[in-house]
């Protein structure tokens, strides 16, 4: 008599078998055996007890906003009553809109709020014009606060050290974003996105440790149209200038992109680039590119 307290199994592999949100999954064949569309989530409900006007309790709280998302705004109506006589016209109308403007000058009180809605902003037009992710806007929000907190935007561009910022928290996560990359989008020179990063380096002491090239290599590979064997062929490159110690004080963008250069020249069935190309696309000169391939070929004299 089988015993009816049986955990299920996989009637293909016998694997255990998992219950996610919404499928049940086997963890050993990947097998979907059966899927509940019905959300049972949480279904919140207005305060009036009708059932005709549902509302959600709002965005989760976020660091990217100056007021962590905590601040109420006064709408333009209901949404989800489309009622004629629900519609304010005339002078409420007015009045409202008036209430509205003293109500959003009124959420901003102080001169650092006023830099913390200008700087999280711009990280937010910097995040979304090099396809970050949220998190990553999030920790550069973060830390832009951070360093308003320790005075260090006193004399220092506000656009900067947003740029900075999101710089300083790819460098964190280890994501492969030049400067030159975020001076192009940012509304900040070089220069002022060095000092800003310099200050945060100095006075916050971020754990950023020195950029491995190999971070470059699937990005610049698939800008260059080059397939996975020369990525892996140029991966092998890099092994080796890092083990001789050949890449102390070279551009990391352009030590990738030398590898890159060098790979899809020793495959034949490959299309050759040109150095210009693997130049542009590292952002450097092509002089950068010839200094390393001078070192893999006396590495591989060597050998």
């Amino acid at each position: 008599m089988a015993q009816s307290d049986s955990s299920p199994t996989c009637p293909e592999c016998g694997g255990f078998l998992r219950l996610t949100a919404t499928e049940t999954v086997c963890e050993d064949c990947g097998l979907v055996l059966g899927e509940d569309p019905i959300d049972r989530g949480p279904e919140w409900r207005s305060f009036a007890d009708d059932d005709t006007d549902r509302r959600r309790t709002g965005a989760p709280l976020t660091r990217s906003r100056h007021d962590r998302g905590l601040s109420t705004q006064i709408g333009y109506g209901s949404d989800s009553v489309s009622d004629r006589s629900t519609r304010i016209t005339g002078r409420k109308r007015r009045q409202l809109s008036r209430l509205r403007r003293e109500h959003t000058r009124a959420t901003i009180s102080t001169k650092a709020e006023y830099n913390q809605v200008l700087g999280f902003t711009e990280i937010k037009r910097i995040t979304a014009r090099l396809s970050l992710p949220d998190c990553l806007r999030e920790q550069a929000c973060a830390l832009f606060d951070s360093a308003q907190s320790e005075n260090l935007l006193q004399g220092r561009s506000i656009e900067g050290f947003a740029a900075a910022c999101v710089y300083a928290s790819c460098r964190v996560r280890s994501l492969p974003r030049t400067i030159d990359e975020v001076v192009t989008i940012a509304a900040a020179t070089e220069a002022e996105l060095k000092a800003a990063y310099d200050a945060l380096n100095r006075d916050l002491g971020l754990p950023t440790g020195p950029i491995d090239p190999g971070q470059y290599l699937p990005r610049f590979a698939s800008n260059l149209d080059l397939d996975t064997t020369v990525e892996r062929r140029a991966r092998d490159h890099l092994d080796s200038l890092i083990t001789a110690n050949r890449i102390g004080g070279r551009n990391p963008s352009g030590v990738a992109a030398a590898c890159l250069y060098k790979a899809a020249c020793d495959c034949p069935h490959t299309e050759s680039i040109t150095q210009t190309a693997a130049a542009e696309v590292a952002d450097v000169a092509t002089v950068t590119i010839r200094s390393t391939l001078t070192e893999l070929r006396s590495l591989s004299a060597d050998s």
